[in-house]
């Protein structure tokens, strides 16, 4: 039987929807294992919402089965994967949604957390010209989303500790938004960032991993980008900031304004979303939230 890491089973002290799919994970890996007739093929390693363990076919061929936890971000992996049919993603071998289990090719281990900011920033330009695509119709709305936040952004405090101005532009934009057509429409991946980039060493190429799909707009995609690999700004955050964001927007020919309108919406929602869910909200993350926000705003 796979060992389970202990950083893994540790997710059970989250709480007990988490202690209960810890439980269940065992079983589900010797089942996925037998009725897909796979080889366990090396350690099992996770991220914060899967297992992960390298897997070979019956053919040989090397893979892995990554099991999920259950959450609406994650629902519709399995056909946004193979709506792109292995370009500029992981390619999907097999799928079994009711049990959150993905087959998928395996690929090398680098990402793009070591290389240059900015030749990151036009690797991923290029995977969103590869990813963005017409949604297939099962896939959540953007524009529901974006009405919701409508509300939540309306229910903050106004004692909030964020400017207020910051709030009702955010949520202008969010309402705009939320009745744009552009706003559905095209598959965008959502959590595309520096660790969600693999070299496919086989092909020389990177495909991005671990899609949140919605059907939306490619103008949203670019925020993860910009909050990741933060600490590197130090001392000069508005300038890199930009400089990530006009190489994203350039590579991928998208429209500057729309995109720093997206930019500005998703780090409100960040905000939002530590304060009104967090008793004690994470006052690092909010202020690198708001430290994006003007940045991109000039």
């Amino acid at each position: 039987m796979t060992a389970l890491p202990e950083s893994l089973l540790a997710y059970a002290e989250r709480g007990p929807v988490w202690a209960a799919w810890i439980e269940r994970l065992p079983r589900l890996v010797r089942e996925l294992v037998e009725e897909w007739s796979l080889t366990p093929d090396g350690a099992a390693m996770h991220g914060h919402t899967a297992l992960v363990l390298p897997v070979r076919t019956t053919g040989g061929r090397p893979a892995v089965l990554k099991i999920g936890w259950p959450h609406p971000e994650a629902e519709h992996e399995a056909l946004a994967l193979q709506h792109w049919h292995g370009r500029g993603a992981v390619q999907l071998l097999r799928a079994d949604p009711h049990r959150w289990a993905l087959l998928l090719e395996r690929l090398d281990t680098e990402d793009l957390v070591d290389l240059w900011d900015l030749d990151a920033c036009g690797i991923v330009a290029g995977l969103y010209r590869q990813l963005h695509v017409p949604a297939p119709p099962q896939l959540r709305l953007l524009s529901e989303q974006a009405t919701r936040w409508v509300g939540e952004f309306g229910a903050l405090p106004k004692d909030a500790p964020l400017p207020r101005r910051m709030v009702e532009h955010a949520r202008s934009l969010a309402q705009d938004f939320a009745s744009d057509p552009a706003c559905d429409g095209t598959l965008v991946h959502t959590d595309l960032h520096f660790a969600n980039v693999l070299l496919d060493r086989a092909g020389d190429v990177w495909r991005a991993i671990d899609p949140k799909p919605l059907s939306g707009d490619p103008h949203y995609e670019l925020a993860p980008m910009l909050w990741n690999r933060f600490d590197e700004y130090a001392g000069r955050e508005r300038e890199a900031i930009r400089d990530r964001f006009f190489a994203l927007v350039d590579g991928a020919e998208l429209d500057e304004d729309r995109a720093r309108d997206w930019v500005i919406v998703r780090m409100l929602v960040n905000i939002k979303d530590e304060l009104l869910t967090n008793a004690a909200p994470d006052r690092s993350w909010t202020s690198m939230m708001l430290t994006i926000t003007k940045a991109v705003q000039g």
